[in-house]
């Protein structure tokens, strides 16, 4: 999930990127927009740039693996947003404000139609032990990140780990409305309606 307030390089200043990296950002890109079962090969190679036996020879499971891998991609995306908004964070909520003003920024950007990345590519795809736990990780890694940044902003252990569970459940249900409404405003606003700790005084 990139963040898309930073600015990229033109691309004509860019070395074209190795294959198995084209292969995940086109399947991150086709999942999200299509989902799992919605994307064919032919297409995914097409979008890559890639010959067919290039797929099996970094992915030697096909699609699955490459599923797998690309949700990973957008996770360590995620991750990276995460880590931005928070860190120059004074507060527990001003940084959750950034993350949700990141995200309605990326929604606008994709065309206010996209579906998470994870989910979409995870929960979509076979009915297997493998994708569901594998999705079950990358939420977790989320909810971790955003429960230390919470911790060092001054929120006591289990406080922090309730305030990044909640976050993320309004980020889900948020996202999903926002598609149905095609409204960027739904995810911007969602920081406001978080359950936060009644604060301390003296």
């Amino acid at each position: 999930m990139t963040d898309v307030t930073t600015a990229s390089p033109p691309a004509s200043s860019q070395a074209p990127a190795p294959t198995r990296d084209r292969l995940i950002r086109a399947a991150a890109e086709l999942f999200r927009n299509k989902g799992y079962n919605g994307t064919g090969l032919a297409e995914l190679l097409a979008v890559a740039g890639a010959p067919k036996g290039s797929l099996y020879h970094h992915f030697p499971n096909g699609k699955s693996d490459l599923a797998l891998a690309a949700s990973t991609w957008a996770s360590d995306q995620m991750l990276a947003l995460i880590d931005a908004a928070f860190a120059p964070a004074p507060s527990f909520r001003a940084g959750a404000k950034t993350v949700c003003y990141k995200l309605a920024k990326l929604f606008d950007k994709q065309g206010k139609w996209s579906g998470c990345p994870v989910s979409a590519t995870l929960f979509a795809g076979p009915e297997n032990d493998a994708f569901r736990q594998h999705a079950a990780d990358l939420f977790e890694s989320w909810i971790a990140a955003t429960a230390r940044h919470a911790q060092r902003l001054g929120l006591p252990q289990e406080e922090a780990r309730a305030a990044a569970e909640n976050f993320y459940i309004l980020l889900q249900g948020g996202w999903q409305l926002a598609r149905v409404r095609r409204d960027s405003d739904v995810i911007r606003a969602l920081h406001t309606q978080m359950k936060m700790p009644p604060q301390k005084t003296d």
